[in-house]
């Protein structure tokens, strides 16, 4: 790889880096052919983008981006795949999903909206963090319920009032 090749694959990693909120840092090494093409249908699916990189391109690409990864530099050892999402937690799903038929992928470390876990004991964390659309959802819930509440405590109301009415005429 030339000198020019390098600068541009740190220039296309920084941009990427620059666009994405959700960056995980992955160990897929020893993982056979299949393996790993299924691992890549499941990013797929998941809308989780899955490159691998290397390590001192990858490392000059944080150093040159404006983000603050802290730590997450010094994962860069070994082999490294990086998985890029809009969702927070899809890519810990996808690897967890996917540890039920295999070790591998290890994770490394992940920045999350401005956030930093490292190592792979960070995953169950990773995993319960809520996207945007499920925190909205929430929201729209706890918002609808009081007047769910008293929508339903005024027709019980008025089924009462009406039952009671009735009684009264009939007698």
């Amino acid at each position: 790889m030339t000198r020019e090749d390098k600068s541009q694959v740190i220039q296309d990693l920084t941009a990427k880096l620059a666009d994405a909120n959700t960056i995980y840092l992955a160990d897929i090494s020893g993982l056979d052919a299949l393996t790993t093409s299924n691992l890549r249908r499941a990013c797929f699916k998941a809308n989780v983008q899955l490159s691998v990189v290397k390590n001192t391109l990858l490392e000059k690409a944080m150093e040159a981006s404006d983000k603050d990864f802290e730590d997450l530099p010094t994962t860069l050892k070994g082999n490294t795949s990086l998985m890029i999402s809009e969702a927070a937690n899809a890519p810990a799903k996808v690897i967890k999903e996917f540890r039920k038929k295999s070790e591998k992928p290890l994770l490394k470390g992940a920045y999350v909206e401005e956030s930093v876990y490292v190592g792979d004991n960070q995953l169950d964390a990773l995993v319960n963090i809520k996207s945007r659309e499920e925190l909205i959802g929430d929201i729209i819930g706890l918002l609808q319920s009081p007047a769910k509440n008293v929508v339903s405590a005024l027709q019980s109301g008025g089924n009462k009032l009406s039952g009671i009415l009735k009684t009264l005429s009939e007698k």
